[in-house]
């Protein structure tokens, strides 16, 4: 994989990072309306479709830019948007309505994981072998890597949602103030190399795991 070019990796990494985004945002959306918020089905966001999510930035520019320079390849889609007040129990429901994205990313690198498995018992001589193997471990990576990503609890990402979700009112308070900074902090982090430190530990967790379950 080292020696592909840019277009080659695009060709592997593209159809991983839109079933990663797009599903993360879309069970974002189906759990809200479980809780019983119905904003995102209204806004015709409810939806499977890429197009609905996609992020020129987040979705398109930072994973190129990610893949180019070599670093950890992630990304963002438009939020699914959630009025938290339409919520059932707004406090407690975050916190599944927040984690049923991260949970997806999980959902969706077992999927790959397997599908993997599955095509490392392919004849070689197939022509889907080499694009099968490759797209399943890129699978895998990516959501791992969203999954971790996510789960920091800086709001306003997912670990950040469940963090308030999970602490008592007045100190949930405070860390919700956060939420404006969030996507500074986050970029600081990235800039100091510090996000690569923090999520490395995570990320070799969370793979070891996929070993011992797969």
């Amino acid at each position: 994989m080292e020696n592909w070019n840019l277009i080659q990796t695009i060709a592997i990494y593209a159809l991983p990072v839109l079933f990663a985004i797009t599903i993360h945002e879309a069970a974002h959306g189906y759990a809200a309306r479980h809780f019983g918020d119905r904003t995102a089905e209204m806004m015709g966001r409810l939806s499977l479709n890429p197009i609905r999510h996609i992020d020129l930035v987040g979705t398109i520019i930072i994973p190129a830019l990610a893949l180019a320079l070599g670093g950890f390849l992630f990304g963002w889609a438009k939020p699914v948007p959630v009025d938290f007040r339409n919520l059932r129990q707004p406090k407690q429901d975050m916190l599944w309505v927040a984690a049923a994205g991260p949970a997806s990313n999980l959902a969706m690198a077992i999927a790959w994981g397997l599908i993997f498995k599955f095509a490392v018992h392919m004849d070689q001589a197939n022509a889907f072998f080499d694009p099968l193997v490759y797209m399943a471990q890129a699978g895998v990576q990516i959501n791992v890597v969203i999954m971790v990503l996510n789960l920091l609890p800086i709001p306003p990402l997912d670990g950040g949602r469940i963090l308030v979700s999970l602490l008592p009112a007045r100190a949930a308070w405070q860390v919700a103030r956060i939420e404006p900074y969030g996507l500074i902090i986050l970029m600081l982090l990235i800039v100091t190399h510090l996000l690569s430190a923090i999520m490395l530990p995570f990320i070799q967790l969370t793979f070891r795991f996929l070993d011992l379950i797969l």
